[in-house]
């Protein structure tokens, strides 16, 4: 049998749009089958919008690509109604290990705490990952819901303006128009519809390759994430360290600038590196080998009129931190919910520049971050390489060394402190981590998790206080789930949403962000919060 990626799972068939006399309109398309547009696709069918998937492709991801998604991702996936799968296949971890020459010189721990549903991460091949999205995507389908994908459908010429967009598609039967009130463009770091609008990146291209193999072998390695600093099998270099499902091992080995990218991809070249690596014993053989090129960029905006740009169309990052996949599917959960409302006409067409300033904001966190940590692993000065090694040196003995080590930032969620759809934080003593602007964090919650009760929807929690269980802002309803610190023996529910507060009042958005707190339910603040988290019109 083929493996997954090698298999057409959304062949191409002749669509009715085909023999239309005259363009059919479509309320979203989406150009891209990746994680990102899947995720998209998924979010905005459970809420009933209809959306069209236009793909070149018609299989999953070749290779590992993306491998480490995020706690934050997988409770967006919770959402979406397919993480536990992915979580049950994926390899969970918490725990890595920085090495430097031959020495373990540090280790952490992402999330020590308890009282979490989810782990730090899980490692889990791309194509696992979309295999497992577009399952969810054919259940909804199934289901009745407005989606569907056609693959080998290329888009080849975009044309926008003020009420929408008209598209060209280009098929094995031939091209055909389409157009769409809103066209999200998921179609990768090379995105063809950037290309076609004249927009580029801003940003930096980092002087250096790294090679990435996925290796087949049978290993002892515990599950965690280890990275070397100039071991012996890379002098000079850095190397990484993942475990992947199905006994497929993940390998990045930093090159240097000056190659022959074609020769080092050659199996023959690429052995001899691994068995360096792993021993001349070792019996593994390769799935997929790649070589990249560090690049922390980003487009201006991501919103031109009726056309959005997410996840690697919008923005790249170094692979070394988790940022892309993720950063990709948090984009799709701040822009969904407020494609609905607009689509809806329950907000103003003006709440879609949120999206872009908010995850614009996101970008420029990811981009610093990985910006830094590729001049941790990559120096490009003799003293920043003596700094980098003091530091590596010092990290073994010294606690207040450690947190200088850059192995790459790993991903956490932004935190949207200066967005317009915030209300000023009304709750003294209220934690930091739960103030306007944070992504809600989990915690036990009676014979559950408090997220998987929130779900997708504006929400008003209240913990020892009481909230309305339902009610309606001008057409946005409003759930109010009502929870007692006394429930959650763990003490986590009380320190990340009472703080030194007595009770408290959240209103959650549908992305499951703090956008306003009080210290007990008033109808009148709350009424005002939706109205300035949807655009003001509410």
């Amino acid at each position: 049998m083929s493996r997954i990626f090698e298999q057409p799972l959304y062949p191409y068939e002749r669509a009715p749009d085909q023999d239309a006399k005259s363009p059919v309109r479509h309320p979203v398309v989406v150009v891209g089958a990746g994680p990102v547009g899947l995720a998209l696709a998924v979010d905005l069918a459970l809420k009933d919008v209809p959306v069209l998937v236009l793909d070149d492709n018609d299989k999953v991801s070749h290779g590992s690509r993306a491998i480490c998604f995020s706690k934050r991702t997988l409770e967006i996936l919770d959402r979406l109604g397919c993480g536990q799968p992915l979580v049950e296949k994926g390899v969970t971890w918490n725990k890595g290990k920085v090495f430097f020459d031959e020495r373990q010189v540090y280790e952490f721990n992402l999330l020590p705490e308890a009282g979490h549903r989810r782990p730090a991460f899980i490692n889990l091949q791309q194509y696992h990952f979309e295999v497992g999205l577009l399952a969810r995507l054919r259940e909804l389908e199934d289901a009745g819901k407005p989606v569907e994908i056609r693959g080998r459908n290329r888009v080849t010429h975009v044309e926008k303006d003020a009420s929408g967009v008209r598209l060209t598609v280009e098929t094995p039967e031939g091209p055909y128009d389409l157009e769409a009130d809103w066209l999200i463009a998921c179609d990768g770091a090379k995105s063809p519809v950037r290309s076609m609008l004249g927009l580029d990146f801003h940003g930096r291209v980092f002087e250096d390759n790294f090679l990435i193999a996925d290796v087949i072998m049978e290993a002892e390695f515990p599950t965690e994430r280890w990275f070397w600093f100039d071991p012996p099998f890379n002098r000079g270099q850095s190397a990484l360290l993942h475990k992947q499902p199905d006994g497929v091992w993940r390998i990045d080995l930093q090159l240097g600038w000056d190659i022959d990218r074609e020769k080092e991809m050659r199996e023959e070249n690429v052995i001899p590196r691994l068995k360096a690596m792993l021993g001349e014993e070792a019996k593994f053989s390769l799935e997929w080998v790649s070589i990249y090129t560090f690049q922390c960029r980003r487009m201006e905006r991501f919103a031109h009129g009726r056309v959005l740009f997410a996840g690697d169309s919008a923005h790249q990052v170094s692979p070394f931190g988790a940022r892309g996949a993720n950063s990709g599917i948090q984009d799709t959960d701040n822009l969904a919910w407020k494609l609905k409302l607009v689509l809806d006409g329950k907000a103003p067409e003006s709440l879609i520049e949120s999206y872009n300033r908010e995850r614009v904001q996101a970008a420029d966190e990811n981009i610093l971050n990985s910006t830094r940590s590729t001049d941790f692993i990559t120096p490009k000065s003799e003293m920043s390489r003596i700094f980098r090694d003091a530091v590596l040196d010092l990290a073994e003995s010294h606690a207040f060394a450690r947190p200088l080590v850059n192995s790459g930032r790993l991903s956490v969620p932004a935190i949207h402190h200066a967005s317009t759809l915030n209300t000023a934080d009304a709750l003294p003593g209220g934690p930091a981590r739960t103030r306007p602007g944070a992504p809600a964090a989990d915690a036990p919650a009676g014979n559950g998790w408090l997220l998987e009760k929130v779900g997708g929807g504006f929400t008003l929690l209240g913990v020892d206080a009481v909230v309305p269980e339902t009610s309606d802002i001008k057409g946005v309803p409003l759930r109010g789930i009502a929870l007692s610190a006394d429930d959650d023996a763990s003490g986590a529910l009380r320190e990340r949403y009472l703080g030194t507060a007595t009770q408290a009042v959240y209103l959650l958005r549908p992305d499951q962000h703090v956008a306003g707190r009080w210290p007990s339910y008033d109808p009148r603040a709350v009424a005002a919060a939706v109205g300035t988290a949807t655009g003001g019109r509410a």
